[in-house]
């Protein structure tokens, strides 16, 4: 568990890096970690996840410019998931459910931020739940082919749906493609969770950005695909419970 939290904690920082700089085409690989904001190469003292971001004071030691607080999110939640993952399954199911958890704060982060759900991810998390059904049970590998199907023509057709009672898009392209990945790691039967969680979540964020006085119009954007990957991943969790009360 601790060997997860530690590792997840270092995958959150660069997720955090990848949110950053990687809309703005920069490489997050190559080269010396940076201030985005002056340019100065960081000191190894600022690169220690969790904890250099409070020692700092949310802020650049030399320039003093703000750092966003995703990079501190992004880490915790990154160790939270690795953490976690590794302690209910502690195989080589755990370590696929902590990479299918990573990919997925990838993608909420990105969405949240750039309303980008990139298939550079999307399509290779696809590709991994249909191969991760293979391990141990569920979904099955059928399941899991089933539910990628399942996800995408569902989330497609209400997108195509909008799209031609409404005259403007309603969702963005990448997310039916997120709820195929979902499925394909999940199976069909647990997408009407996710879909129910997702909306939950999507209400609760706009309940919250009007209180805090932020205006909400009927075209306001809210990153939905960021709602599905906060709902995957814990009922990702409950999968066995799940499927042993279907009786599987």
């Amino acid at each position: 568990m601790a060997g997860g939290a530690i590792l997840g904690a270092i995958l959150g920082s660069f997720i955090a890096a990848l949110v950053a700089r990687w809309p703005r085409g920069e490489s997050v690989a190559k080269g010396r970690s940076h201030c985005d904001s002056c340019g100065k190469p960081l000191a190894a003292r600022d690169l220690v996840p969790i904890i250099s971001f409070p020692l700092n004071r949310g802020r650049c030691r030399y320039c003093g410019a703000k750092i966003g607080a995703y990079h501190w999110v992004s880490e915790i939640l990154g160790a939270l998931i690795g953490g976690v993952s590794l302690y209910a399954c502690p195989s080589e199911i755990g370590l696929a459910g902590a990479a299918f958890g990573w990919m997925l704060l990838a993608l909420a982060l990105l969405d949240m931020r750039h309303f980008w759900l990139p298939d550079r991810i999307v399509l290779p998390l696809i590709l991994m739940g249909l191969a991760c059904s293979f391990l141990a049970g569920p979904p099955s590998p059928l399941e899991s082919a089933l539910g990628a199907a399942i996800g995408y023509l569902g989330l497609q057709s209400i997108r195509i749906s909008y799209r031609l009672l409404r005259g403007r898009e309603g969702l963005g392209g990448g997310d039916p493609k997120l709820f195929a990945a979902i499925g394909a790691w999940l199976g069909g039967l647990v997408l009407p969770f996710v879909l129910l969680a997702a909306s939950v979540l999507g209400i609760m964020a706009a309940i919250t950005l009007r209180m805090a006085g932020k205006p909400l119009r009927r075209d306001s954007e809210l990153a939905f695909g960021a709602m599905l990957a906060a709902a995957a991943w814990p009922l990702w969790l409950a999968l066995p419970a799940f499927y042993a009360a279907l009786g599987r």
